[in-house]
């Protein structure tokens, strides 16, 4: 029997269509796509959802009883293999589109916490869960991407995937100025190649530029 191709999915978040971060998942899944991979883009810009209502109505089901298109984004987030998160900064965090969607997986902390269930129900009969994320920063700040990471992290482990690092650009604020760095691109089409690869062979030690 064939395997079936790893379906890597890339999250742009930021409200910038065609900003640096969506530049850098762009290449990232291309790097997947070279390994082999089934691979899918949503832009988060073109679904209309509520930031979570804090109603604990996850907490019976482990569903989230609010039918807005964040209903169509767990579909993806639970049919992929490998995850790329890609969010600008605002204000010494993620984006509020992004941060907004991690808020509504409050729903895959109730399966897990709350009724001591599994988020991914058949995860024996397919490959692996992973993750990487990547953020651009108008700012230098030792410490701008600090909070973001958390939030990454979070997100991943509530999705039962593997933190596989993160791809992290200071400096980075005027739309395309990403495009006059080729090695952070270069670096972020290697980090897609060997996440969709079966191997445990991308970076896990979470590198973060000091500049580019």
């Amino acid at each position: 029997m064939n395997e079936r191709p790893i379906f890597c999915l890339g999250i742009a978040t930021s409200p910038r269509l065609g900003g640096n971060t969506t530049i850098l998942l762009e290449k990232a899944l291309a790097g997947a796509a070279a390994a082999g991979a089934r691979t899918e883009l949503v832009t988060l810009n073109s679904f209309s959802f509520s930031p979570c209502l804090a109603c604990d109505g996850c907490f019976k089901e482990g569903k989230c009883v609010v039918q807005d298109d964040m209903q169509l984004i767990y579909e993806k987030l639970l049919s992929a293999d490998r995850i790329i998160l890609a969010a600008p900064i605002f204000s010494m965090g993620m984006c509020a589109q992004a941060k907004a969607m991690v808020d509504r997986t409050q729903r895959f902390w109730s399966t897990k916490y709350v009724l001591s269930r599994d988020v991914i129900i058949d995860k024996e009969n397919r490959p692996s869960r992973k993750g990487i994320f990547i953020s651009t920063a108008g700012s230098n700040h030792k410490n701008v991407f600090d909070g973001a990471l958390q939030v990454a992290k979070y997100f991943f482990l509530m999705l039962e995937a593997e933190f596989a690092g993160n791809y992290c650009y200071p400096q980075a604020d005027e739309k395309g100025t990403i495009l006059n760095h080729p090695e952070a691109l270069q670096e972020v089409y290697r980090a897609g190649l060997d996440l969709a690869r079966n191997s445990t062979s991308t970076d896990p030690s979470n590198r973060t530029a000091e500049n580019i």
